[in-house]
């Protein structure tokens, strides 16, 4: 009777010992050839939009907040609006803005695309607020057109404060799959899918003012045998945030990480792992 007891004793700590918590389970703990590893994001998501096939889905409707991936959405509205080639003013609200920025100076006159480069390499924020002011009137004006648009591309679990993702406590959100939505419709666009391959680039003011802008995505810089092209984001509250795609054959798959802390890492493993891309 006791050395039953005993028994079943040492098969229910064994069984509490190897079987995973349920949390650890929720959070993905998976095990690989090089050991195991945690996967560190708070939302994540490989989708293919091609198939509308979602490889890995990790709290991907789960509301996380975007950082600067918001100048996507800033990018594609002033896409559609602006002339690439159009001079616009630096305001004086403009330089007000908090870093990244690439201190622009109040009346200096940039052509669109040379700031647009600079909010997407270069995350700027005060050339986020100088293109919104320049498509809305004002940047209010602008983040109203920024959440009309996200509705009609299908992202319905968003909203937007301003155009380039720093904080604005319970007024600015989104989920990874609303991004990956955005992000998708950015690529239509082709001087969008130009400009987030570049590594570096000069811009200038009409004057002739010259800013060196160097892209925030380490993976262009990486050994990695492929590059996956997208849009960097941190802030304390956000943590790393990654949306971007990788090329996949005739398709493309589309990552989106957020709240992250091992944000690369986490970007690599599951393009490895559920994409099967070798990177």
């Amino acid at each position: 009777m006791f050395k039953w007891v005993r028994l079943s004793l040492v098969v229910a700590l064994a069984v509490a010992c190897f079987s995973p918590p349920q949390a650890m389970a929720y959070r993905h703990f998976y095990f690989r050839h090089e050991g195991p590893y945690r996967i560190s994001a708070r939302s994540a998501l490989l989708w293919n939009p091609d198939t509308n096939q979602r490889l890995f889905d990790l709290n991907s409707n789960e509301q996380v907040f975007p950082a600067s991936t918001t100048k996507v959405l800033t990018a594609i509205l002033v896409l559609e609006k602006l002339p690439l080639d159009q001079y616009v003013t630096v305001s004086v609200h403009a330089t007000q803005v908090p870093q990244t920025k690439l201190n622009l100076r109040p009346g200096e006159a940039y052509k669109v695309r040379d700031l647009l480069y600079g909010l997407i390499l270069k995350s700027a924020n005060d050339a986020a607020v100088v293109l919104a002011e320049a498509v809305g009137g004002s940047e209010a004006n602008f983040v109203a057109m920024m959440n009309e648009k996200a509705r009609q591309m299908g992202a319905l679990h968003s909203h937007f404060a301003n155009p380039h993702g720093l904080p604005s406590v319970g007024t600015q959100f989104t989920t990874a799959a609303d991004m990956a939505l955005i992000f998708n419709q950015a690529l239509k666009n082709d001087f969008f899918r130009q400009a987030i391959t570049l590594k570096y680039l000069v811009i200038c003011s009409k004057d002739g003012r010259q800013c060196f802008l160097k892209s925030h995505n380490k993976v262009l810089f990486s050994t990695w045998h492929q590059r996956v092209f997208g849009k960097t984001g941190y802030t304390i509250e956000a943590q790393s945030c990654f949306v971007g795609y990788i090329p996949h054959g005739n398709d493309k798959l589309i990552i989106a990480v957020y709240g992250a802390h091992r944000r690369w890492t986490d970007m690599k493993y599951i393009i490895e792992r559920y994409g099967h891309i070798y990177l």
